[in-house]
């Protein structure tokens, strides 16, 4: 055997090999580690010590919004694939944990695998069709699919209620845990306290997970493909395969969330799940920072203030309308403000509030420097 045979390098594992043998741990820093630990005490912590169901409410929406906007990350973000109908796959959660959940009813080690079991089928259906095409050509079949689930809802009264929606009966038990009356000890959490340490602690899990994913060589190989399709392919990397994978992981992720969204508001309609909610999503991955773990996290709670600050501020603006009259709407105001949002963030900053955070941080250790020099 020759020299030239007996050396093979595989073109996308090898820049990652010596990181993962020196980083073979789920969470490879020190930092990183004690971050975990420091989440995961404030899932907890949080919830009991504020009980304001308003505000829990609002953070519990924003942390389903998260684990939503986590999946098209993984597609758009890490593999360069734009999609805007990434709410359909929401709702495909969204009724088969009622389905599973609440017909049947199956408990929550069931119906949450189910929901993201039938969203990364859906997703493995549409893959090998959708991403035959690039750019705006898959964001507009993509956009198709919100449409298309939005007839299909209407029109599957047995499963979705119709035009009406459902009722969402499914619990939240995990268990001899009830995580809608969740008790620790002698203390009683509320429903909201209770869904916030579920729907968090998933969250948690979520980033865990998919920051681990693309740390493996499939994950190298989707952003292999997002940096240079042509060059990756002649390197070896499958595209349709890689692109496929990493759409059907976004598409598990988004039934995931959706599950946990149809627990946390009880009633779900078909036209919940339109083409403002696959705004929304796309506004929370690029306003928090394409291709980024906790892009999403900070992007999730920075959209999820706009309707908040336009439902409190709206009677003060005079080109808001009432019901009967003329003018926008707080929905027609909200789309303004996350289309006028993603223009600012991709014109003043692309990589988003993670960028500008790591920024301000870096400022701050130079004149921590400049302030005590060695």
């Amino acid at each position: 055997m020759t020299s030239q045979q007996a050396v093979s390098v595989d073109p996308v594992e090898a820049p990652g090999k010596a990181r993962e043998a020196a980083n073979p741990r789920l969470v490879g820093s020190r930092s990183a580690r004690w971050g975990l630990v420091a989440l995961l005490v404030l899932i907890v912590a949080f919830p009991m010590n504020f009980g304001d169901t308003y505000w829990l409410g609002v953070l519990n929406a924003t942390g389903t919004a998260a684990i939503a906007a986590v999946g098209l990350n993984v597609l758009t973000g890490y593999a360069g694939q734009i999609s805007l109908g990434h709410a359909f796959f929401v709702s495909v959660g969204a009724f088969t944990t009622q389905y599973v959940g609440g017909t049947m009813g199956l408990p929550m080690v069931v119906w949450l695998p189910a929901a993201a079991l039938a969203g990364g089928i859906c997703g493995a259906l549409v893959a090998p069709f959708a991403l035959r095409l690039k750019g705006p050509y898959l964001a507009i079949v993509s956009l198709g699919l919100v449409f298309l689930g939005v007839f299909l809802g209407r029109n599957l009264p047995s499963v979705t209620g119709g035009n009406e929606g459902t009722v969402v009966s499914a619990r939240a038990t995990l268990g001899p845990i009830d995580f809608e009356q969740l008790q620790l000890g002698s203390i009683y959490f509320l429903r909201e306290q209770s869904l916030f340490i579920l729907i968090w602690g998933c969250l948690a899990l979520v980033l865990l997970f998919t920051a681990n994913v693309m740390r493996t060589r499939g994950g190298r190989a989707m952003q292999a493909v997002r940096d240079h399709d042509i060059a990756a392919e002649v390197l070896g990397v499958r595209m349709m395969r890689t692109q496929a994978n990493a759409f059907i992981l976004s598409t598990a992720i988004a039934g995931l969330a959706g599950g946990l969204l149809a627990v946390n508001l009880q009633y779900i309609r078909p036209d919940n799940f339109d083409v403002n909610l696959s705004v929304q999503y796309l506004a929370i991955i690029v306003i928090g920072g394409l291709g980024s773990t906790f892009g999403p996290v900070l992007g999730a709670i920075f959209v999820s203030m706009v309707p908040v600050l336009v439902d409190n501020f709206s009677d003060k603006l005079p080109f808001m309308g009432t019901p009967g009259s003329d003018g926008l709407s707080t929905t027609d105001l909200n789309l303004i403000l996350y289309g006028s949002l993603i223009v600012a963030f991709l014109l003043l900053e692309s990589k988003g509030l993670v960028a500008l955070l790591g920024r301000a941080r870096r400022a701050l250790q130079a004149r921590r420097s400049a302030a005590n020099p060695a």
